[in-house]
């Protein structure tokens, strides 16, 4: 049952994550063609909270969907079992969490 809640979350990420990984990339192809510099483009994003919510949500549907496909390659390739498993799941899901919120905080607060 763990397994089918695991990956119907990692399928429910990726739908989320698809329009914002558009997104994004369509934020930086206007930036980048736009000539903006990184001061620009960090001048127009501190204190925006629109900024700091799509971000946001990005950085937590990576977390999952990352932590949850490299528990699988763990499991599969690693041999990984149970609670090392489960360890290991959780440490790469709060890392990521952690390193993408310390990212769009200082990119939106700092």
């Amino acid at each position: 049952m763990l397994g089918l809640r695991l990956y119907m979350l990692q399928r429910i990420t990726a739908l989320l994550m698809a329009p914002l990984v558009l997104g994004h990339l369509a934020v930086m192809i206007y930036a980048i063609q736009g000539g903006l510099s990184a001061a620009e483009i960090l001048g127009r994003t501190q204190g925006s909270i629109l900024w700091f919510l799509f971000y946001g949500v990005f950085v937590v549907a990576v977390a999952i969907h990352g932590a949850i496909g490299l528990r699988v390659i763990a499991f599969e390739w690693g041999g990984m079992k149970g609670a090392v498993l489960n360890l290991f799941t959780w440490a790469v899901g709060i890392g990521l969490l952690t390193l993408g919120a310390r990212a769009v905080w200082a990119v939106t607060f700092a």
